[in-house]
């Protein structure tokens, strides 16, 4: 899940998927069965130059689905539904899930909620749902309050229990907020492979050495 903050970026991988985005918009690629991908800088942006901003965030698959086929989804900014909240202080730009009546672009393959959100100073905004959900919150930009307690830009907050956040914009601010249900396998991770066993990340470097993930075009 790669966020373009500013600038812009292009996607290819082995199985045939191109794109390419530019601020405000996201890369939603799932793995899977295994193929080779790349983020690179086009040749516009190689050209022009400018500032380049990016997150990306790797999101855990259950067991049962770790080799389900790969799949890419890149989404511009005016894909992404722009919902407005508290008399248009606060954009939810919303990814995946479901916010109030409206649902993300993304379906995820295990209900993750994802969005990201723009707001001014004194914005405020409350997400429900959360109950015995895993929460992530991170401030790319300004500062936050989440339930009376501070958070700088480039902190990741940790989230107690319940079903509802308040959060409110002490100046103007950015951040992602996500949530998901927690996913109680084993996590075995190696350079790129992250899998449940020792066995299965040995099995996958062999199905890599091996050729079976087919080596992308050059150029």
């Amino acid at each position: 899940m790669t966020f373009i903050v500013q600038g812009v970026l292009a996607h290819r991988d082995t199985a045939g998927h191109e794109s390419v985005i530019h601020a405000g918009g996201v890369q939603w690629m799932t793995a899977g069965s295994g193929l080779i991908h790349e983020e690179i800088s086009p040749a516009s942006f190689k050209r022009d130059g400018g500032p380049l901003e990016i997150l990306q965030l790797w999101v855990n698959l259950p067991a049962r689905l770790k080799n389900t086929p790969p799949r890419y989804i890149g989404l511009q900014r005016d894909a992404i539904p722009a919902i407005r909240a508290d008399n248009d202080r606060v954009t939810i730009n919303l990814i995946a899930g479901i916010f109030g009546e409206r649902e993300g672009p993304v379906h995820s393959l295990t209900g993750v909620f994802m969005a990201t959100v723009e707001t001014g100073a004194g914005g405020r905004v409350s997400f429900d749902r959360l109950a015995g959900r895993d929460v992530f919150l991170y401030v790319v930009r300004g500062a936050i309050s989440v339930a009376g307690t501070a958070v700088q830009a480039f902190d990741l907050a940790e989230v107690g229990e319940g079903n509802v956040i308040e959060i409110e914009a002490a100046s103007q601010a950015m951040f992602l907020f996500g949530h998901a249900d927690p996913i109680d396998d084993p996590v075995v991770s190696h350079g790129p492979f992250v899998m449940n066993t020792v066995d299965e990340i040995r099995q996958a470097y062999a199905d890599y050495r091996a050729g079976r993930f087919q080596v992308p075009a050059a150029g």
